[in-house]
């Protein structure tokens, strides 16, 4: 049986928590793990909207710290890289949901009922 991963014994666990997923708590042995959503009220369709808005924001963000580098007048070239940095990596975080997301379409597609 597998048992689920605590993150409070992980350490340096909560840094790594992702903006916009909620915390879930641990799940006990015999509770279905679908208990163990929290109920928010807010549907998949507007959560994806949600995120997809704030990864344009962020490529927006980057693309004027890009600008300021370029331009020199960048006050804070530390600020302006990891700017930079973060889009990208928003960018291939959205890309591989993606490219997972249609590859499970894909599997319920071909599943022979």
């Amino acid at each position: 049986m597998i048992e689920a991963i605590d993150p409070s014994m992980v350490p340096g666990a909560a840094e790594w928590q992702v903006e916009g997923i909620p915390q879930l708590p641990p799940v006990e042995t015999g509770t279905p793990a679908v208990d163990a959503v929290p109920a928010s009220g807010e549907g998949f369709g507007e959560m994806l909207a949600n995120e997809v808005g704030k990864l344009s924001e962020l490529q927006t963000n980057a693309a004027e710290a890009g600008q300021a580098l370029a331009n020199g007048t960048a006050t804070d070239l530390v600020s302006a890289v990891v700017a930079v940095e973060k889009a990208q990596l928003a960018m291939q975080f959205a890309g591989q949901i993606r490219t997972r997301g249609s590859e499970a379409l894909a599997e319920i597609f071909r599943t022979q009922i």
